[in-house]
């Protein structure tokens, strides 16, 4: 176990650097580094269950500082930016597989899940991205946020239908209670009891016990959030955003960023590309038009929520490429369909790919987009 994270620590800092002198986001290196040791090529290093964890806290680390970071004054005005981004690049993707699910021969019901697979967004990606471009603050940061959050949302509430279809314990109305409970309580949470226990702890000697403290608060929101059947990394964001409202923020976020990229975030980006096995797929071909579908799908469907919104084209391009990549909640949906017999071994392992292709391409995509031009054609 240490020798693997000393491996995964050494090739991501490697790969990171590399990336970044090739003009590239870092994270896209360290990407890249966990499919080269991981299982598909060097096999150095494998996602055994101790990684998945640590994975999962560099991730909820990430969106807490993420939380941090986002101004609420813009997060509120960038509100119905969020809603149309949220829900366009929900209808684009969901339509785009349910036909292209139909064109495969799949039953209605099977082409609706394929769509919903391909509706599905990972934020974390993007928000690692944008903080290396210094762009996250911007409004179309903002926007992209705000519509990750509404699409977790969405997303789980059609999760939740689904998985009531195919005979599954699992009541819409439960669901959406606690949801309700999440935000009422969170909210409330964010809104006076954080900033309060962080003034009260102020006076203490505790050695970081700020530091500790906001982890701790992190942790606790990221856990109520999943025990209500909301994502942890909402939970997370909600946490970072509750302390960014507080005058302890530039001191904690600098700690907690020294605590998450030294370790957590790393493991998190390598891990992805350890989860994945190249090896094995008879129908490798059918990856390249699946990723285009899953890539155009959103960026389109994004662009032109954000362009409802009243962007500007370009800033509306930049915003749909945000929410490209897909992530966990897909890969669930995609072993849904495998487990009830609705997706084949070689579909399911496609999807898989297909979700790694959008994360690996968002990064470079982001990179074009949200570069300066006279310095890129500069370069």
């Amino acid at each position: 176990m240490l020798l693997e994270l000393i491996i995964i620590l050494i090739a991501a800092k490697v790969a990171g650097n590399l990336s970044l002198r090739l003009g590239q986001p870092s994270v896209l290196g360290q990407l890249i580094a966990g499919i080269i040791i991981g299982p598909s090529l060097l096999g150095w290093v494998h996602n055994t269950e101790v990684l998945k964890e640590l994975s999962s806290l560099g991730v909820i680390l990430l969106m807490f500082i993420a939380g941090m970071e986002t101004n609420l004054q813009e997060f509120k005005a960038s509100a119905k930016a969020s809603t149309y981004v949220g829900l366009s690049g929900i209808i684009v993707p969901l339509l785009g597989g349910y036909f292209s699910g139909q064109l495969m021969g799949l039953t209605q019901f099977e082409s609706a899940l394929f769509g919903l697979v391909l509706s599905a967004t990972s934020v974390s990606i993007s928000v690692q991205t944008l903080r290396e471009l210094d762009r996250l603050k911007t409004k179309e940061g903002m926007a992209i946020l705000g519509a990750a959050v509404l699409d977790d949302i969405v997303v789980i509430v059609l999760l939740a239908f689904t998985m009531s279809i195919l005979g599954g314990d699992v009541s819409i109305s439960t669901v959406l209670l606690k949801m309700l409970v999440f935000f009422v309580v969170g909210i409330f949470a964010a809104w006076k009891l954080v900033p309060w226990i962080l003034r009260k702890f102020s006076h203490t000697n505790i050695p970081q016990g700020m530091t500790v403290l906001a982890v701790i608060l992190c942790l606790a929101f990221a856990y109520f959030a999943e025990e209500t059947g909301i994502s942890d990394i909402i939970g997370a964001y909600l946490a970072g955003i509750a302390i960014s409202r507080t005058e302890f923020q530039e001191k904690i976020m600098e700690r907690v960023e020294v605590l998450s990229y030294s370790l957590f975030v790393p493991i998190f980006f390598i891990s992805i590309g350890l989860s994945t096995e190249i090896g094995g797929l008879d129908s490798l071909w059918l990856i390249l038009p699946f990723g285009l579908l899953a890539v155009l799908s959103k960026w389109i469907g994004g662009g032109l929520g954000a362009k409802l919104a009243g962007f500007s084209w370009s800033s509306s391009s930049r915003v749909g490429a945000g929410m490209i990549s897909r992530g966990e909640v897909a890969l669930i949906l995609a072993s849904l369909g495998l487990e009830r017999g609705f997706f084949s071994p070689a579909l399911f392992s496609i999807l898989v790919m297909v979700v790694l292709f959008t994360t690996i391409v968002t990064p470079p995509i982001l990179k074009l987009l949200f570069q300066d031009k006279k310095k890129f054609a500069t370069e």
